[in-house]
């Protein structure tokens, strides 16, 4: 009796462990065959993606004959608005001193100060201090007196905490001279009527026009008994680093923002390409034109299912694609829409969908770069970030790993993309083979995102081939965000 007991526990035991066994074995199956679904996924995503030379080459051609067209037409309904956006001298790397710049943006202004001492030497003593703007002067026309008064108020603690000029410590600057002003993300017409001159993504701006802008900075200065400084012109945040780069080279011709919230570009082009003369009277043979490439379209841009919903679903469908597809607002967003089908379709992160993961723009640029550029062994960065983004808590080091392909998917896309505008922008200007032109670049996805930035370019290298590579260069901007203004005060006060 005994021994049979044993028998029947053993027998017991044996088949429970068989059961284990199956269950594992079902289990490793039904995951294998998940993995491989979300596999076939992203291989297909990665195809529709592709950006070989030949493709790039097809948008830069076309993103070339854009803009010769938006120059010749004088119009400004198609893709590309090509605003001129600054018409008076760049800087030549002669001037010399001290000089205070304001950048606004959407949140925030920065006051920046910087010594220049030719274009052999590097910015000297550059300080910045980023101020907050509270929401209640960001909401109507009403409180834009309000708004400058602020900026006003911070220039001037600003200047008497930093500033070694003065005369009889009376705080009265010796030299006068003008306070550079750039605005972040908004092309700045210098054709267009006041009431069009400013169109912006952040409407709640309160100012009508870049001359109304002018003016009232000018009085709140004057206010604050700040009546030294003068602001002359209002111009997008990329000219200004336009600017920086004219300073320390001839042959910077354009500069582009690649940020986390948005990308420009502005290049210099002979007024005689412009259909729509420049009236004001200008010292200057060259225009900055402010081209607006986000708005760019084309037929061989390489469109998934994750993009076209995305522009469906935003607020302005049918418009910006070029910049849906490269810039920080959007490229966490698509990485976003590629793991949702993955979790609905391959279950990617286990039987039910993690809620978060349903939720829209949730996973931001900053955090896509970090988990792309995670190097320790089992994807330590991505777990972190699964978990704090989206309560993803049970990934493995396998599904981490597909994680950081979707993410170079998107990047190299968007980058390369980047590198075949820039080419086309030079290709306009008629200098890949004979002319060595600098390309200057400022932003969060260049400064902070290592790959993105590698692959930026290596596209251009790859386009241009090794015969043309040392003809476009592509230089971060000097100084960092903000600080072309004190550039363009520089140059301003230099020709006023």
């Amino acid at each position: 009796m005994r021994n049979e007991v044993v028998v029947a526990a053993a027998v017991t035991t044996a088949a429970a462990v068989v059961g284990v066994a199956l269950l594992l074995t079902h289990w490793k199956q039904r995951s294998e065959r998940r993995l491989r679904h979300a596999q076939r996924i992203l291989r297909n995503f990665a195809r529709r993606c592709a950006t070989p030379a030949a493709k790039l080459w097809h948008v830069a051609d076309e993103l070339a004959a854009e803009m010769e067209a938006g120059l010749s037409s004088g119009e400004r309904g198609g893709n590309l608005r090509m605003f001129v956006s600054y018409a008076a001298p760049l800087p030549t790397g002669e001037e010399r001193g001290t000089y205070y710049g304001i950048n606004l943006r959407a949140t925030n202004f920065v006051i920046v100060r910087a010594t220049l001492d030719g274009k052999n030497e590097p910015l000297n003593q550059l300080l910045k201090q980023e101020v907050p703007i509270p929401p209640s002067l960001m909401a109507d026309a009403e409180s834009s007196k309000e708004l400058c008064d602020l900026i006003a108020f911070e220039l001037a603690k600003f200047i008497s905490v930093h500033s070694e000029i003065t005369d009889n410590n009376k705080g009265e600057t010796v030299k006068r001279s003008k306070l550079g002003f750039t605005v972040s993300s908004f092309p700045i017409d210098h054709r267009a009527p006041p009431s069009a001159a400013i169109a912006t993504k952040w409407t709640t701006l309160p100012f009508n026009d870049a001359k109304e802008l002018a003016t009232e900075v000018n009085q709140s200065l004057e206010k604050h008994g700040l009546d030294y400084l003068h602001v002359s012109e209002v111009v997008n945040d990329t000219i200004g680093d336009l600017a920086g780069g004219r300073y320390y080279s001839k042959e910077s011709v354009a500069a582009v923002t690649l940020g986390i919230g948005g990308t420009d570009i502005a290049y210099i082009e002979s007024p005689q390409q412009i259909s729509s003369p420049i009236k004001d009277s200008s010292k200057s043979d060259e225009t900055v034109i402010n081209m607006q490439w986000g708005n760019f379209s084309s037929s061989h841009l390489p469109l998934t299912e994750y993009d076209t919903s995305l522009d469906a679903e935003s607020i302005d469908p049918g418009t910006r694609i070029f910049e849906k597809l490269i810039s920080g607002m959007y490229l966490g967003e698509i990485v976003r829409r590629v793991l949702l089908k993955m979790a609905h379709e391959a279950a990617l992160f286990g039987d039910s969908v993690p809620p978060k993961l349903t939720i829209p723009y949730l996973l931001r640029s900053p955090d896509m770069a970090a988990m792309h550029q995670d190097t320790s062994e089992d994807y330590e960065v991505v777990q972190e970030k699964l978990n704090e983004i989206f309560d993803i808590n049970n990934s493995t080091p396998t599904v981490r790993e597909v994680v950081t392909e979707i993410c170079d998917v998107v990047a190299e896309r968007g980058a390369r993309l980047v590198g075949a505008g820039i080419v086309g922008s030079v290709k306009k200007m008629g200098r890949i083979e004979n002319r060595k032109s600098v390309i200057i670049v400022e932003g969060g996805m260049y400064e902070r995102y290592r790959i993105y930035r590698n692959y930026v370019q290596s596209s251009v290298w790859e386009m241009v081939g090794s015969e043309f590579s040392d003809n476009v260069m592509i230089h971060h901007c000097h100084g960092g965000s903000g600080a072309g203004s004190v550039f363009l005060a520089a140059s301003q006060t230099a020709h006023s």
